[in-house]
C-alpha cells in the first residue's frame, strides 16, 4: 500500500516522552489512581487522548502499560496520551477483588477518565517539558473491547443499572469525539453465549443516546460467540443503533487485537499483522485530528489512501 499520502496528512513524527505514573489520589476509590502520559517533545496547543485499555488474559497489557503501537504513533503525531490503570486490572486484583463494583467496575472505568480531565492541570505539571503545552478544549476519548463499552458511556450511551434498574447516564461533554475499537454491541435477545451471564452490564447499554461524533472500529473476523450468535456485526452496533455523526472502519480479515494493538508482540494476539496496527494508527489518529481541528483534511487524505486501491485495509462507511 502507498504511505506517502498518510505521512504528508499525518505530519512527520517528532520523538515521544512517555512518562509513568501520575498518581492521583480519588476519594473512595479503593486505590490511586495511576496514569501514563506519552507526550510529543515539541508543540504546544496539543490535543488529548484518554485511552481506556480492555480486560485481556495479560498480567499487564491491560494498564497504563498496555497499548504502545496506538500511544506511540498517536503521541508521535501531535497528542497527549493520557492511560490510566482501571480497576479491571489484573494488575490490581489482589487489591480490589472485594472493593464495591467488582468485577466489572463500569461506573469507576468511566469516572477514571472524569478524574484525569478534572485534573488535567495536575498531570500536566507533573510530566517534565509538558506544562502550558496542552489544549483542554481539545479532548478525544478511545477505548478496546471493555474499554471501548466504556468510551460508549462517556459518549452519551445510556445505561441501566443491573443492580437497581435505574437508568444512567455518564455523558462528559469535555469529550469531544471518540474512537471505539472492537466495541461490545447490544444486549436484548441476542445477547446470548455462555459468557453473558457473567457479564450483564454489557448487555444492558442503550445507544441511541450516544450522539457524540465517534469512529467504531471492528474486525470482520472478530466473532464474539462468548456473548452472541450474531457474529462480527455485533462490534459494529454502537455505530449501527447510534444517531450520527458516526464512521464504522471494518478491517479486513482483522480479528478482536486488530492485529496487535494491545503491545507489541503479544501472545494474546490471534492476528498479529504489523501493518494492520501501523494502518489502523494512521486511520485513528486521522479521524481524530480532523474532529478536533475542523477543516484538517487528514480523515480525507488517509481513509482515501488506505481504504481504497488494490490493496485496501478495510472499507469506510458514514453516517
Amino acid at each position: 500500500m502507498s504511505t506517502s499520502p498518510t505521512a504528508d496528512a499525518l505530519g512527520t513524527p517528532v520523538p515521544v516522552l512517555s512518562f509513568s505514573p501520575v498518581v492521583l489520589a480519588v476519594p473512595g476509590r479503593p486505590v490511586e489512581l495511576q496514569v501514563r502520559v506519552s507526550a510529543p517533545v515539541t508543540g504546544t496547543g496539543l490535543p488529548v487522548i484518554l485511552l481506556s485499555h480492555g480486560h485481556g488474559p495479560s498480567n499487564n497489557l491491560s494498564s497504563l502499560n498496555g497499548y504502545a503501537p496506538l500511544a506511540d504513533f498517536w503521541a508521535a503525531h501531535g497528542f497527549v496520551v493520557i492511560q490510566p490503570t482501571h480497576l479491571t486490572s489484573r494488575t490490581l486484583t489482589d487489591l480490589v477483588a472485594d472493593a464495591p463494583g467488582a468485577p466489572d467496575f463500569w461506573r469507576s472505568r468511566a469516572e477514571d477518565m472524569t478524574h484525569v480531565l478534572d485534573r488535567l492541570e495536575v498531570i500536566e505539571n507533573a510530566v517534565p517539558q509538558l506544562a502550558g503545552r496542552i489544549d483542554p478544549t481539545k479532548v478525544a476519548l478511545a477505548g478496546h473491547s471493555l474499554g471501548g463499552f466504556t468510551a460508549a458511556l462517556l459518549l452519551g450511551a445510556g445505561l441501566t443499572d443491573p443492580d437497581t434498574g435505574n437508568l444512567v447516564h455518564l455523558l462528559e461533554p469535555r469529550i469531544k469525539a471518540g474512537v471505539l475499537l472492537a466495541p461490545p454491541g447490544r444486549g436484548g435477545g441476542v445477547f446470548n453465549g455462555p459468557m453473558a451471564a457473567h457479564w450483564p452490564v454489557i448487555g444492558a447499554v442503550d445507544f441511541s443516546t450516544m450522539t457524540a461524533p465517534a469512529l467504531v472500529v471492528t474486525g470482520d473476523k472478530d466473532d464474539p460467540r462468548h456473548f452472541t450468535d450474531m457474529g462480527p456485526d455485533w462490534h459494529a452496533d454502537p455505530y449501527t443503533l447510534a444517531p450520527g455523526p458516526k464512521t464504522l472502519l471494518t478491517l479486513f480479515d482483522a480479528e478482536h487485537g486488530l492485529g496487535g494493538i494491545a503491545g507489541y508482540d503479544a501472545a494474546e494476539t490471534t492476528d498479529e499483522n504489523p501493518e494492520r496496527v501501523a494502518a489502523l494508527a494512521r486511520l485513528t489518529a486521522a479521524y481524530l485530528r480532523t474532529r478536533l481541528h475542523p477543516g484538517d483534511n487528514a480523515w480525507q487524505t488517509t481513509h482515501e489512501a488506505l481504504t481504497t486501491g488494490p490493496n485496501p485495509v478495510g472499507r469506510v462507511e458514514s453516517k
